[in-house]
């Protein structure tokens, strides 16, 4: 059972990387909308994952409308939009190998919030782990200059404001997850989001050059670099647990990382790669010994 564990947490890490770097090329090489891709895969993801739901639960999913409506809807809504959508910028601003590496600064932000609400001083791991967060930013953010940014401002932003979606996405529906589980939490999140995002971006307002590579990576991004990656994360958390699973998801920026450079001629020198590895580091500190508030079920 480990095995499949182990494997599902890597493939879940290596298709939501490679989900990114196809969703660069769209944006990028096939002036394919943000909006309307992150609407897209809010909405059918959303609501794949709650019909999969039904299938075991029947009626059981829409239990959590009864007891936790209000809080669903703020999951959606600054959960879950939000990651999505900070994400999918930082990505269009920059490439998809800096946004997953930023987005992994999340960790030291939980581990900083935690501190803070429970009124202590951060121990060494953690402050060691902050430490190495905030230096792999510089390095991959300014190349070790200061004053000097090797990205572009909005592109920080983006990564940054995406690091900080995913944190609020750990921590804030723990409750939500234990009572209703991942996939019907996930799922009704996802659909709450879209629904909202829909407004901002009419799904059927269709923009870019769509060809048969465009088609391909669509479908890719919404079935495996969304869906299928989900229920593999959910998976290797059942299997394996939490700890196990946040070192294996390292393996989601290198993916990136990679693809970007071998496929989308990405430059990525060893000041990047020096800011990436201090960056994951922080998440094999902070794996060794998580608090019951930071092993909550990531939904991202």
């Amino acid at each position: 059972m480990s095995r499949i564990g182990i494997l599902s947490a890597v493939a879940a890490a290596t298709l939501f990387g490679v989900g990114g770097t196809f969703a660069q090329f769209l944006f990028q090489h096939r002036g394919v909308s943000i909006d309307w891709l992150v609407t897209m895969r809010l909405l059918c993801a959303g609501s794949a994952m709650l019909l999969i739901s039904a299938i075991g639960r029947g009626r059981g999913v829409l239990a959590i409308w009864r007891s936790d409506a209000g809080a669903v809807i703020l999951f959606g809504l600054i959960g879950m939009m939000p990651v999505q959508y900070t994400y999918m910028a930082a990505i269009n601003a920059s490439n998809t190998a800096t946004a997953t590496v930023l987005q992994f600064t999340a960790p030291a932000m939980i581990a900083v919030w935690l501190a803070l609400t429970h009124r202590r001083f951060p121990d060494r791991r953690e402050l060691a782990a902050i430490a190495l967060a905030m230096l792999g930013t510089f390095l991959l953010v300014a190349h070790g200059k200061m004053g000097a940014l090797s990205i572009s401002a909005l592109a920080l932003f983006w990564g940054l404001a995406s690091a900080v979606a995913a944190a609020f996405n750990s921590i804030q529906p723990v409750g939500l997850l234990r009572r209703h589980g991942a996939s019907v939490v996930g799922g009704w999140g996802m659909l709450v989001g879209g629904v909202a995002l829909s407004f901002v971006h009419a799904p059927w307002k269709v923009q870019g050059t769509w060809d048969a590579t465009s088609y391909v990576f669509t479908a890719f991004i919404l079935s495996f670099g969304t869906l299928a990656a989900f229920y593999l994360y959910i998976t290797a958390l059942r299997l394996i647990g939490a700890q196990k699973t946040s070192l294996l998801t390292c393996a989601e920026p290198l993916s990136a990382a990679m693809l970007a450079v071998l496929w989308l001629g990405v430059s990525w020198s060893a000041m990047d790669w020096l800011g990436t590895l201090c960056i994951l580091a922080t998440i094999a500190l902070l794996a060794k010994e998580q608090s019951p508030e930071s092993q909550s079920e990531k939904v991202t």
